[in-house]
């Protein structure tokens, strides 16, 4: 490959996805920055600074040559009951939990799925898969998400909620974000999997790094 590969486009979620996935993250705990890539260049740019002291304990970002369209949103309203559901357009959202301190995102890592969290944000399915960094000392070998701590799952649901408030918003109407369900391990790979088609219908098999 003759130039830097996009890391949305240019990379593959893994041979043995969705079972092990490779990941691109963004933002690491501790960053007084939101970073998203730039879907057209593929650099991480600044989304927004975050303006409240809720952090997420964890690695955020998404997985490769994923993108929530239709069978994401299908898959959401048959599991969730609701309807007029539609994807949110952007790849498959996973947090990653490990024991051990990454100084910055911008980098590749293989993570193991254990769950998820069935988000529906302003009525687009918005899907937050749960892993577990492969090989951690501490979490490596989980492979359920009811096996993570409680209080643990809860600081994470808790952000998610809460992640895109901020004073200059207090009081005003926001666009509802609700979690509908916690899921385990196969309901995660179903929806790393449904992710999978919607990319290959919208973009088509790319070439891999």
């Amino acid at each position: 490959m003759k130039y830097k590969a996009h890391p949305w486009h240019g990379i593959s979620a893994g041979k043995k996805a969705p079972e092990l996935v490779t990941c691109f993250i963004e933002v690491v705990p501790g960053d007084e920055m939101k970073y998203e890539v730039d879907k057209e260049s593929g650099y991480l740019m600044i989304d927004r600074p975050n303006k409240f002291s809720n952090i997420l304990p964890a690695l955020y970002g998404f997985i490769p040559q994923t993108y929530s369209a239709e069978a994401c949103a299908n898959y959401c309203m048959k599991q969730s009951g609701l309807s007029n559901i539609e994807g949110d357009g952007d790849p498959i959202d996973i947090v990653v939990l490990t024991d051990r301190k990454v100084p910055h995102g911008d980098l590749l890592l293989e993570a193991i799925p254990v769950g998820g969290f069935r988000m529906i944000d302003g009525g687009e399915a918005d899907d937050k898969i749960v892993a577990v960094l492969k090989g951690d000392s501490t979490y490596g070998d989980i492979q359920e998400m009811s096996d993570l701590p409680e209080k643990l799952i809860k600081r994470i649901k808790h952000y998610f909620l809460t992640y895109k408030e901020h004073p200059d918003t207090l009081g005003k109407q926001a666009p509802k974000v609700e979690i509908t369900q916690e899921y385990g391990q196969e309901e995660a790979f179903e929806v790393i999997t449904a992710g999978q088609k919607d990319y290959l219908t919208h973009y088509g098999q790319k070439e891999m790094a």
